[in-house]
């Protein structure tokens, strides 16, 4: 009989956690040999009991999940991150696969989709959950068009960080969530947003998504919506 490939899961929800292991432990290929709350956590225990993968939340106390898989990744280069998150947004996707996460699978849709991941990962594929792939073709289309709009004295001051945290801010993502996407604290997104800001000459967020929208960064419409 072959030997089932070693699961540590990675959540601060128990309750979560207990979902995901009884989902594993079902399975004929997976095994659950270890838990973690936090990141800190989480890289103590990889070092102890070695497994061949691990399932991440993205949303962790203090060190995010995504800096987690990119320290997991530095050193630990074997064990293989799936993330699993409640987020669908580009940045979250984005950020997960250069961190060095395998796979990402939306949270609502991991008892389905779980295994077939964990399989992908153990074929040396990636795996992209069939809700988060919408929004990465939809961001993908978009930006042959955005590098031809945006076109603008000002937005040109932006670094690139700064661009990056202004997209989120005018896309509804709050500070706590660019935080955690970013993998930086809330104060240094709050500073980025006052920075842009003040480079932009704007005073509130409703002008900067009219701001936004006027460079073709947004679509008016569906950000009503």
């Amino acid at each position: 009989m072959t030997e089932k490939k070693r699961v540590m899961i990675v959540d601060d929800h128990p309750v979560f956690r207990e979902g995901l292991k009884s989902l594993v432990d079902r399975s004929v290929r997976y095994a659950v040999v270890g838990e973690a709350s936090s990141g800190e956590e989480a890289l103590r225990k990889i070092e102890a009991l070695q497994p061949d993968l691990v399932t991440m939340d993205i949303s962790l106390p203090e060190m995010s999940g995504v800096e987690t898989v990119r320290l997991l990744t530095e050193r630990f280069s074997s064990v293989q991150a799936l993330m699993l998150s409640m987020h669908q947004k580009y940045e979250y996707i984005a950020d997960s696969f250069r961190a060095g996460a395998r796979g990402y699978v939306v949270k609502d849709a991991a008892g389905g989709r779980l295994i077939d991941a964990l399989d992908a990962l153990c074929r040396g594929e990636y795996y992209l959950d069939g809700k988060a792939q919408q929004e990465v073709v939809q961001q993908l289309i978009l930006a042959d068009g955005q590098d031809v709009v945006v076109h603008d004295e000002h937005y040109g001051l932006l670094s690139p960080r700064e661009q990056q945290v202004m997209r989120m801010v005018v896309e509804g993502s709050t500070t706590r969530e660019i935080a955690e996407s970013l993998s930086l604290s809330p104060k240094t997104v709050e500073n980025h947003r006052a920075n842009l800001m003040k480079k932009l000459g704007v005073r509130s967020k409703m002008e900067l998504v009219r701001y936004a929208a006027r460079l073709g960064l947004i679509d008016v419409e569906q950000w009503k919506e």
